[in-house]
């Protein structure tokens, strides 16, 4: 067996940033949010984790490579840091190049958040996803100011989760709080086609179907001109095609 140091320099940017290399052959980057993200505490080692200080230089980068033209991101996750899960979803969010993301296997928690950032959202037939209310871990004070706080960041998640969904703000509230379908805890837990039908996930697919559609966003985004002036794809019809229209125009 090879060594680490042997190791092809695309094979270790997989073992370490579970990404392929920016600036390869390839028009797609591909990224990988798995098991918890981690935030400003080191997770033990045998977790499973995404650091996000890996992943926002990589998002940097990739909008930057001028031949990169689309972002495909997979997500099977349990959540974690919200800050660090917000800050890269509103990396991606506010990236100028298409993006698109699938949910396999899971997508919970702050997971949410990252899975709605890309212009269009898939999520595998099987796959869950699990909306509850912000947990808090380690010494909490006891004042108002704690439960304030703990508000605040509720909302930030709530709001661009609505902001960049279908889901209406007081539906996902109600998800998130709901109480008798988690044994322990409050919440909601969403398979496949509910993702959909509530308005988080704009289809029920795969990997063919997040890179056809990735395909098809960079295609409109390079129609030809006729004597200068842009062939404008055909209006959209959908609600998930308005709401990536829209965001392209920064509306």
């Amino acid at each position: 067996m090879a060594e680490s140091g042997d190791m092809h320099p695309e094979a270790e940017a997989i073992k370490e940033l579970g990404a392929n290399p920016v600036g390869g052959s390839r028009d797609i980057h591909c990224l990988t949010i798995i098991g918890q993200v981690e935030g400003h505490m080191i997770l033990p080692p045998q977790n499973k984790t995404t650091k996000y200080e890996h992943v926002l230089p990589q998002l940097v980068a990739v909008e930057q490579d001028p031949n990169i033209k689309g972002l495909l991101l997979l997500l099977n996750t349990v959540g974690g840091d919200v800050e660090a899960g917000l800050a890269i979803a509103e990396i991606i969010a506010s990236m100028s190049k298409p993006t698109v993301s699938v949910v396999l296997g899971g997508g919970h928690s702050i997971g949410v958040p990252i899975a709605v950032s890309a212009d269009y959202s898939f999520i595998a037939a099987t796959a869950t996803m699990t909306v509850h209310p912000i947990r808090l871990s380690g010494v909490v004070v006891g004042v108002p100011q704690s439960l304030e706080y703990l508000d605040k960041m509720q909302d930030r998640v709530v709001n661009f989760v609505v902001q960049n969904s279908r889901v209406k703000y007081d539906r996902f509230r109600e998800l998130m709080f709901r109480m008798g379908e988690l044994a322990r805890d409050a919440g909601t837990i969403l398979v496949g086609k509910d993702a959909v039908k509530e308005g988080l996930i704009d289809e029920v697919g795969g990997l063919k179907d997040a890179i056809s559609k990735l395909r098809a966003i960079i295609r409109s985004r390079d129609k030809p001109s006729v004597n200068g002036h842009k062939i404008l794809p055909p209006a959209p019809s959908s609600p998930a095609e308005r709401r990536f229209s829209r965001r392209r125009k920064g509306g």
